[in-house]
């Protein structure tokens, strides 16, 4: 059985119909069906055309992924999908609008969270605290602020959170909520040296144990899925690692895709990994942080 711990609704030319039959080519038997809030003062033009062009607002900006698509996805596809949802936690009523939608609609993932304030500022731990006693992860993107190119720190307009010491805070104030890694300025940091590269997506050899091996040894509530193109960069870059990474912690990886296709799930294949390394990624990770109906 494959579950798909990170994916969306109604995007890149895609409706729920061809998500459905998506799962269907792939034998993906369930997904986690994620929002994306895009606050107006967050919007990006260069996003527009993979979005839903029905949530384009008279200003000129884009709403995301919101809930309602979740849930009238949901509502034609009984017991495919598992829903997420996370607001713009600078809310002052953002626990309250969690809670209202785990109430409603069984929400049972917070995520995707995804806005441009560092991960461990006290509106995050608000709301990351209301899902922890609600028994939600919470799936993280994480996009670095800088890179350190041959000009010296080049500030990134679309980051996410902050850099992994950020992460790290985050994971000390809140022990008891269990998060899931995910994003270019995550996955870079499997790569001791990634404090060096001046690529968000790096395609060297894995250079010694990097931050996320030493957050996995350090939390125990810290989790990463392998979705979207950092993720199966992760673990292309360098197959021969990531044999034994994935080896190494395959209680914490689950299997995710961010987009369509078969992509990862033949990278996971040809690592020849022992069968009960891939159950656990491929479903049972997945299965220990959100209970579905099989």
């Amino acid at each position: 059985m494959i579950i798909d711990s990170h994916q969306h609704i109604f995007w890149h030319g895609r409706n729920d119909k061809d998500l459905v039959n998506d799962m269907k080519e792939n034998s993906i038997h369930h997904s986690w069906l994620l929002t994306w809030e895009i606050p107006t003062d967050h919007d990006d033009k260069t996003y527009h055309s993979v979005l839903n062009p029905i949530h384009m607002k008279s200003d000129g900006t884009h709403s995301g992924i919101p809930l309602s698509d979740l849930v009238k996805a949901s509502d034609m596809n009984k017991k495919k999908f598992s829903l997420g949802y996370c607001p713009d936690p600078r809310l002052e009523s953002a626990s309250d609008l969690f809670e209202a939608a785990v109430k409603m609609f069984g929400v049972k993932i917070c995520g995707e969270w995804k806005f441009r304030i560092n991960i461990d500022d006290i509106s995050c731990i608000r709301l990351f605290e209301k899902a922890g006693e609600l028994n939600c992860p919470v799936v993280l993107h994480l996009d670095v602020p800088w890179l350190y190119t041959s000009k010296g720190k080049e500030f990134q307009k679309n980051w996410f959170g902050g850099t992994i010491k950020n992460l790290n805070s985050l994971l000390l104030a809140c022990p008891d909520v269990n998060f899931v890694g995910h994003g270019p300025g995550f996955w870079r940091e499997i790569s001791g040296d990634a404090s060096e590269s001046p690529d968000l997506y790096p395609n060297t050899p894995i250079k010694k144990e990097g931050s996320i091996q030493k957050l996995f040894n350090k939390h125990s509530n810290l989790y990463a899925d392998l979705s979207a193109g950092s993720g199966l960069n992760a673990i292309r870059r360098d197959k021969i690692y990531a044999k034994t990474f994935i080896e190494d912690f395959s209680d914490r990886l689950l299997f995710g895709r961010d987009y369509f296709g078969s992509e990862l799930i033949k990278t996971i294949n040809e690592l020849e990994l022992a069968g009960s390394v891939k159950e656990s990624v491929l479903s049972k990770n997945a299965m220990k942080l959100v209970k579905i109906d099989i």
